[in-house]
């Protein structure tokens, strides 16, 4: 495991944009576009109060956490407001080092305990469990494959959101 006591988080924000760009692409390969997670966060912009960057000792980026604004809509059409977390990217060298926990412990840091709004992101259970995740309810649909298992939420109290429901942007 790293040292983390030698690295540093920071927002997001005052990261390249290039640079950001770089470790996404190493982290998920070229056809990350096409994921579903990407049609679900489409057309907004991650929220960068709630997104960070990751520097190791000789502050070179090593690892980025965003956040974005998305919903679930109702069958009725009504958008119940979500946060997307994710994606969590990791250059390849430096992963399973403690780089994804802290990012994942900054950005939970992060959300206003007063007036928290559920998180979502697609992800393995496994890993995302020790964070609250848990799975979110099958009636949940996501555009383009994915796997019900891998949809997790986190901070929703069961009767806050409906069963069932679409995910997509949140587009005020």
């Amino acid at each position: 495991m790293a040292d983390l006591a030698l690295s540093t988080l920071i927002p997001l924000d005052q990261v390249d944009p290039t640079l950001v760009e770089d470790v996404l692409d190493r982290a998920f390969g070229p056809g990350r576009h096409e994921r579903t997670a990407y049609k679900i966060r489409e057309g907004t912009d991650w929220l960068p109060a709630l997104s960070f960057a990751a520097l190791d000792a000789e502050e070179y980026l090593v690892g980025t956490i965003q956040a974005w604004p998305v919903a679930l809509n109702d069958p009725q059409g009504r958008p119940h407001p979500l946060i997307m977390v994710g994606p969590v990217a990791i250059t390849p060298e430096r992963q399973d080092q403690g780089f994804g926990r802290a990012l994942m412990a900054a950005q939970a840091a992060a959300i206003d305990p007063a007036a928290p709004i559920p998180q979502v992101l697609i992800g393995d259970a496994p890993y995302y469990g020790r964070f609250g995740f848990t799975e979110a309810p099958r009636g949940w649909k996501c555009p383009g494959p994915w796997d019900p298992a891998r949809l997790l939420i986190r901070g929703a109290a069961p009767a806050t959101l409906p069963p069932a429901g679409m995910l997509g942007p949140w587009l005020s």
